[in-house]
């Protein structure tokens, strides 16, 4: 398989897609938890949202740095 596969540049662009609905619903309920919850419900939001945002940076980094290394594995 060659470095720039279709397919990976594919399953990549399909990650940091994933990454960034991840960022952007883990966005609107820190915003939603901050400023409309309250109680134990704003904590929850809070905490879900903060888990949200950390699994978008993972997905991302999983995602750049495959196509970072993959062609250095290959060699």
């Amino acid at each position: 398989m060659a470095p720039n596969d279709p397919d990976r540049a594919a399953a990549r662009r399909r990650r940091l897609l994933w990454s960034g609905i991840l960022a952007v619903a883990g966005l609107v309920l820190l915003i939603v938890g901050l400023t409309i919850a309250n109680g134990t419900a704003a904590w929850i939001e809070v905490a879900l949202a903060v888990a949200l945002l950390v699994a978008s940076y993972a997905v991302q980094y999983l995602a750049r740095r495959e196509a970072l290394y993959s062609s250095d594995e290959r060699s």
